[in-house]
């Protein structure tokens, strides 16, 4: 009989332990959406920095008022990491690196793109086209959070050009992106 009790005991302390969990989680799912809908950064806030190294180096800070004084480009494209057509706007990254006089036709120029995790990836400098990859600051008309895969997302055209659906462009579609370092290659 006290083997039942403990049972009893037992299985009443896990339904309680059980039904707080329940609680806080549906406190934290909540907590999730909202986080999800707020701006990713503060007025001001910097949210890419590029780094040029060798001959002139330097670095330079961009908060997403300065990304948005670029001219912004805008497609609808689905991927693989969402559900259905999604909305980006941004700057097209052969109109940033111009700013910083790198073109896809300048020779011996590496990028190197790293997201708040410290996840890298190199880009191609034959990537910077027109036509080509975005760094969208905006996603379905919102700005992005850190959980919503922001504030900044490094995206191709998928929809509008079957060539950037590999597995090596999917790589290079960085989301949190955080650093972009402009370099010289290695011989």
């Amino acid at each position: 009989m006290m083997i039942g009790g403990k049972k009893l005991l037992s299985l009443a302390f896990s339904g309680a332990l059980a039904a707080l969990v329940g609680l806080f989680g549906a406190s934290t799912a909540l907590a999730g959406t909202a986080t999800e809908d707020a701006a990713p950064a503060h007025q001001g806030e910097v949210l890419l920095t590029v780094s040029i190294e060798g001959d002139g180096a330097r670095e330079e800070h961009l908060t997403l008022q300065d990304l948005q004084a670029f001219t912004a480009e805008h497609f609808e494209t689905s991927t693989i990491w969402t559900t259905g057509p999604q909305s980006f706007t941004g700057v097209p990254l052969a109109d940033l690196l111009a700013h910083f006089n790198v073109t896809a036709q300048t020779a011996g120029v590496t990028i190197e793109a790293r997201a708040v995790n410290d996840y890298m990836v190199e880009v191609p400098l034959s990537d910077a086209v027109a036509g080509g990859p975005i760094v969208a600051y905006l996603r379905n008309g919102k700005t992005m959070s850190l959980r919503g895969k922001g504030p900044l997302w490094l995206i191709y055209p998928y929809d509008q050009n079957l060539s950037y659906r590999t597995e090596a462009v999917y790589s290079r579609s960085i989301w949190q992106l955080s650093h972009l370092t402009l370099g010289q290659k290695s011989e």
